[in-house]
């Protein structure tokens, strides 16, 4: 079931909303345990056998927790925590790595003559990185003595949430929990409904307009070059930037409408995603795309090698190996190993040039062009790693990065020919369009990559455009729906009725969100 489709909007949540805050008026126990099971309905949508998987993972784990909380030995505590740790991984690693793996190995013996291991039939399960991820947070966070949670209902509602079980945020027990225990929650919130509306209709339009319609270049080159074309300089640079702007609205969308279905329901999640392609540097970046996985990695896994706490070379060891499995949780590809390495080898010099001047491009510039200087190199240098992110292959990526160096020729508008073709310095140029590969106007594509570059660094965010909204809180009148929904901008209103009824009529066939696959 995807949030961008009518039976979500119009059917499930509807239903999960209203028994929701009816059953809270009796008892929060029973809302919560609706919330519970309605987000186990949620997941068995996609593919009912894996919901029994997700249930064993989340008693498997309570019990873990109950056992880490209680009075048992330190060095028995710790033997429970690698455990219990173990598990996890050994799960996730079966179902995500093992068909990985084994095409390494026979990509290794076949050319030796030596013999092949047959491929097995494993469907990846939606979301299992994500549900993973978080309790093993959850493990770390007991066996610190952060967290003591005994209440089942809660652990379950904590892993299966709907909004954020498929495609994040990660989140913590602390960051989400405490929120069900307070007796506001149960009670309709006409405040967090507008914003809720406000931030559901800007990722609904982001996913359903932009990113959906970007993907049509972006996949159509992108399918084009897997299928053995070459592409031009314009075409490589044009599918990167795409792919580059469709994950970009695809996610942030994601984001943006899980906050607002939580919001409906006067729950907060962590903001996920800030504009991260207007960061002056990797590091930057970093602290704004994918932000709770980026602190996951950060506290569970850079951190625990020892940070930067033992010099320079071991701190960009740890880095390496940070990103390195960061990109290998995304997907089970040497791909995805090639992204993660690249953003690895990206921090390391931008830690390091950061160091030398002491202060990066500020040290040089004035602080607005160092700004400008910095996002431009910043937004380049992830446009490139993105290549490997969505190629199939790593053959695929090195065509892709010939092309963006020109090694496979400059194409322009076929109407440019006649007067330039003969003259000696355009010699070297062909005159097949823009973006020969699509086979259709070029200038389309452009206007699409135009318009979409134009939103991401000129236009503010839904957290911006939310955290400018004040909302009509009167507590003077005597009737709720006088106080209610009711925009002091009326303004913003119109806007966001408008971005929902454009995103309706747009709605069509729901594609799946992105993130969905890692």
């Amino acid at each position: 079931m995807l949030f961008n489709s009518y039976v979500f909007i119009f059917a499930y949540f509807p239903v999960v909303f209203v028994i929701f805050y009816l059953l809270g008026k009796r008892s929060h126990r029973l809302a919560a345990s609706w919330l519970g099971l309605a987000s186990l309905f949620f997941y068995g949508w996609w593919d009912v056998r894996y919901v029994p998987l997700l249930v064993a993972s989340i008693l498997v784990n309570y019990a873990f927790g109950i056992v880490l909380s209680g009075n048992c030995s330190q060095s028995n505590r710790k033997s429970i925590l690698i455990t219990a740790i173990a598990s996890n991984l050994g799960l996730l690693a079966i179902m995500k790595y093992t068909n990985f793996f084994i095409t390494t190995a026979n990509n290794v013996l076949l050319p030796l003559n030596l013999w092949s291991i047959p491929i097995l039939d494993i469907v990846l399960p939606l979301g299992i990185s994500f549900f993973t991820f978080t309790q093993i947070a959850f493990l770390v966070d007991t066996y610190r003595g952060h967290v003591n949670e005994r209440n089942f209902v809660h652990y379950l509602l904590f892993v299966s949430y709907f909004p954020h079980l498929i495609a994040g945020p990660v989140i913590h027990h602390k960051q989400m929990m405490p929120q069900f225990s307070q007796d506001s929650t149960y009670s309709v919130s006409y405040n967090n409904i507008a914003l809720g509306v406000t931030f559901f209709s800007i990722g609904l339009f982001k996913k359903v307009l932009l990113a959906d319609g970007i993907a049509i270049y972006a996949n159509g080159l992108f399918n084009a070059v897997a299928g053995g074309g070459n592409p031009t300089f314009f075409e490589a640079w044009a599918a990167a930037i795409a792919y580059a702007l469709q994950l970009y609205f695809d996610f942030s969308g994601y984001c943006d409408m899980a906050i607002g279905i939580s919001l409906f329901l006067n729950i907060k999640l962590p903001v996920n995603f800030d504009s991260p392609y207007k960061s002056s540097d990797i590091i930057e970046f970093w602290r704004r795309w994918h932000m709770t996985l980026s602190a996951f990695l950060r506290d569970y896994l850079y951190i625990p090698l020892g940070g930067n706490r033992h010099g320079k070379l071991m701190r960009y060891r740890n880095i390496m190996i940070t990103m390195l499995l960061g990109g290998l949780w995304h997907g089970a590809g040497w791909t995805f190993v090639l992204w993660g390495g690249l953003h690895g080898a990206y921090l390391v010099i931008n830690n390091e040039w950061k160091k030398i001047t002491g202060g990066g491009l500020n040290t040089f510039l004035s602080e607005h062009i160092a700004k400008l200087v910095g996002c431009a190199v910043t937004f380049t240098a992830v446009v490139v790693a993105w290549v490997p992110f969505r190629s199939e292959s790593i053959s695929t990526s090195m065509k892709f990065y010939s092309g963006m160096l020109g090694l496979n020729g400059i194409s322009f508008p076929v109407s440019w020919g006649p007067p330039l073709q003969g003259s000696a310095p355009f010699k070297f140029l062909t005159f097949s369009g823009l973006l020969p590969l699509l086979g259709s106007n070029s200038y389309e594509p452009c206007l699409w990559l135009l318009v979409g570059l134009v939103i991401v660094f000129c236009l503010p965010n839904a957290q911006q455009i939310a955290g400018s909204l004040s909302f009509d809180d009167s507590s003077e009148s005597s009737l709720p729906l006088e106080r209610s929904l009711i925009w002091k901008r009326a303004g913003m209103a119109f806007l966001t009725g408008g971005l929902l009824y454009i995103s309706f009529i747009s709605l069509g066939r729901p594609s799946p969100f992105l993130y969905f696959q890692f």
